[in-house]
């Protein structure tokens, strides 16, 4: 039963939006989280039809796990995360071959440089700029780093994003691994709570006296309300402000889009798929100006699943169109593992962040300029009745389901 009188709307089921509903539970407030959706968990997602085994299409790890909330609950929900650096072998592909050692030594030290450079230009003193602007040039990997560090880690190139807010949200290991996926650990912790799916706002009413929410489902009136929708959402209008959110606000929001990263994922049954073992992450190196690749990372689990990811401006231009992203991945794939390997993987599931109207695309990132934009989205409007969270609210966390559940815990701690 949902409360007919609601202390607080919660408006989204996902990371953000749970723990601000058990926060809120926590302290004796009521609410209703409204879920525009046919399930929880937002951009932690997982399911096993597809491939027959647990598939996280959103969120995948637990980053830098000694300092993540969300790692104490895994364990005493019995998970059994696993550290994945631990089992992860890495290998670089680049010139037609696996390199050879001096080859991945000499990328091992282009990306310490990269890191080097970006620390360095983010505490020089001088305006905030495109990351891109500061990373090294010249050395032969170094388009090869730029290209991971960017388009396949923060899912949008270096050159569109603020260098200070790139520099400030990186996050190291160790990075834990679920057998019951992201997805299955944020869908245990909604347990219990007062969710309403398939309840979309289309409308939020807001003010010193209070909140309605209103959609299909009709309206909620509730004395204050949490945001938690993605900032892809908010910036194509999913949900109509009245009155209008304030300047400093829209602009935050603006600042703040998604990139997007996809995952093509193959069943590799037949004996002639790639032969790798469990847990390898497999990296080809940039060959030429323009190119783009993807990375693939073998077998997790030991499940015979080949994961091919995209990312960036390439994984865009492949949005909403599954064939199309299955025939690049397979072309990538005989690149790296040869022709007949990639023939020999199964049918692809393909992931579809951008074309879902309820999310709009992956993890948020800040424009050059924007170092500030999300802590100015977090600021609390009519006197704390209005906040916004999730992962693009959290300086820190910013892209993560860490980012999305600390933001969440902070907004219901917060409202009056």
């Amino acid at each position: 039963m949902f409360p007919s009188d609601p202390d607080v709307l919660v408006i989204g089921a996902g990371c953000a939006g749970i723990a601000a509903a058990r926060e809120l539970a926590a302290r004796g407030r009521t609410c209703v989280v409204l879920e525009g959706g046919p399930r929880i968990g937002g951009r932690a997602w997982t399911e096993s039809e597809s491939l027959g085994v647990p598939f996280d299409h959103g969120a995948s790890w637990l980053h830098q796990a000694d300092d993540n909330p969300l790692t104490p609950f895994a364990h005493a929900l019995g998970l059994a995360p696993i550290d994945h650096d631990r089992f992860r072998e890495r290998r670089l592909f680049a010139h037609g071959r696996l390199a050879p050692r001096e080859d991945r030594h000499a990328f091992a030290a282009a990306e310490d440089a990269f890191w080097v450079a970006i620390d360095t230009a983010a505490h020089d003193g001088a305006p905030d700029r495109p990351a891109s602007e500061a990373a090294p040039r010249g050395d032969p990997w170094d388009a090869t780093v730029a290209h991971w560090e960017g388009a396949q880690i923060c899912a949008a190139e270096l050159s569109r994003m603020s260098l200070h807010d790139f520099a400030a949200t990186a996050l190291d290991g160790p990075n834990l691994i679920l057998r019951a996926g992201i997805g299955g650990l944020v869908a245990r912790l909604a347990e219990g709570l007062p969710i309403r799916l398939d309840a979309r706002v289309d409308r939020l009413r807001w003010g010193a006296r209070g909140v309605t929410a209103e959609g299909p489902f009709g309206s909620v009136i509730a004395r204050a309300a949490i945001v938690t929708v993605s900032t892809g959402v908010l910036a194509a209008g999913g949900i109509a402000f009245d009155p209008p959110l304030p300047a400093e606000t829209q602009a935050a929001i603006h600042a703040l889009p998604l990139g997007l990263l996809t995952k093509i994922a193959f069943r590799a049954d037949h004996p002639d798929a790639p032969d790798m073992p469990p847990f390898v992450s497999l990296r080809r190196a940039v060959e030429h100006d323009g190119d783009r690749p993807m990375s693939w990372i073998s077998r997790l689990f030991g499940d015979p699943v080949m994961l091919a990811f995209c990312g960036g401006a390439r994984a865009w231009e492949i949005a909403g169109d599954a064939r199309r992203a299955e025939a690049e991945a397979r072309a990538e794939a005989a690149k790296v593992f040869g022709p007949r390997a990639a023939a020999a993987l199964g049918p692809a599931t393909v992931t579809r962040w951008a074309e879902d109207p309820l999310f709009r695309g992956a993890y948020s990132h800040a424009v050059p300029g924007a170092q500030a934009a999300r802590t100015t989205l977090a600021r609390p409007l009519a006197d704390g009745r209005l906040r916004f969270a999730g992962e693009a609210c959290h300086p820190r966390f910013a892209a993560t389901v860490a980012g999305a559940w600390l933001s969440g815990v902070e907004a219901a701690r917060a409202i009056p």
